[in-house]
């Protein structure tokens, strides 16, 4: 006996519509998450004043960086997903396209950056507890400025790539890297992108990566000491306590 069954439950549309119900779910989620998240912990370092320290200095410049990456990208994202298109036009849709863009680039470069001070800071407090922090809070605010500013210089070739082009069925920010730089200059732009990929993404990391596992050892050694130190005590307390009776 053969039955065959054809269910039009499951189709491409609706496949593709919960697909698409999914996206703006998970879209509005992160946005409102992140928004309040990294809103509150820059309230909570400034008006509790026993947490004014370097790390959390660092933590609430990279929740800041965070932050203006919600405000730019995520909005962009869910226009994109729902509407296909850019919605705003002329210059001002110009100018968005490229602050936008940037704001996005420079804001996860901050990020990474905070990311690589804050183990710096962990390095030090971990490694050497005695000694005087290898980051003090006199030298805190002007790593803070220097990040900005190091972002924003080796990010800013990327602003100008960066287009609003007028299709006729809708409107779009594209990067145009020919439309800009000639073609020895694009090549120039080519070894620039694998220099800035090197310095902003792969050194961090690799540096993140030492600075933690010596973290991790230091904390290792310490446990394993303390160990040590409560078991020989342990046996002294034994001993005299024999002595002691005997």
């Amino acid at each position: 006996m053969n039955v065959n069954i054809t269910s039009n439950c499951v189709t491409p549309a609706s496949m593709k519509a919960a697909v698409y119900f999914g996206c703006n779910i998970a879209y509005c989620i992160l946005l409102v998450t992140s928004l309040a998240g990294n809103s509150f912990v820059g309230i909570i370092v400034y008006k509790t004043k026993t947490m004014r320290k370097t790390i959390n200095f660092f933590i609430v410049n990279m929740a800041m960086s965070d932050l203006l990456f919600s405000v730019f990208a995520f909005p962009w994202a869910l226009t994109e997903l729902n509407a296909g298109s850019w919605l705003i036009s002329c210059i001002f849709g110009h100018t968005l396209c490229k602050v936008i863009s940037f704001a996005t680039v420079v804001s996860l470069a901050v990020s990474i950056q905070s990311l690589v001070l804050i183990a710096v800071d962990r390095f030090g407090a971990v490694v050497f507890p005695l000694r005087s922090p290898l980051i003090g809070s006199k030298l805190c605010p002007f790593l803070i400025l220097a990040t900005w500013i190091f972002a924003i210089t080796t990010q800013f070739p990327y602003y100008s790539v960066y287009k609003f082009v007028e299709y006729p069925e809708k409107l779009a920010c594209e990067v145009r890297w020919k439309e800009v730089f000639d073609e020895s200059s694009y090549y120039i732009l080519q070894n620039y992108n694998i220099v800035m990929c090197i310095l902003e993404l792969y050194i961090p990391f690799a540096l993140m990566t030492i600075l933690y596992s010596i973290i991790l050892c230091k904390l290792k050694i310490q446990r394993v000491r303390g160990v040590q130190s409560v078991n020989t005590e342990n046996r002294a307390q034994s001993c005299f306590t024999f002595i002691h009776y005997a």
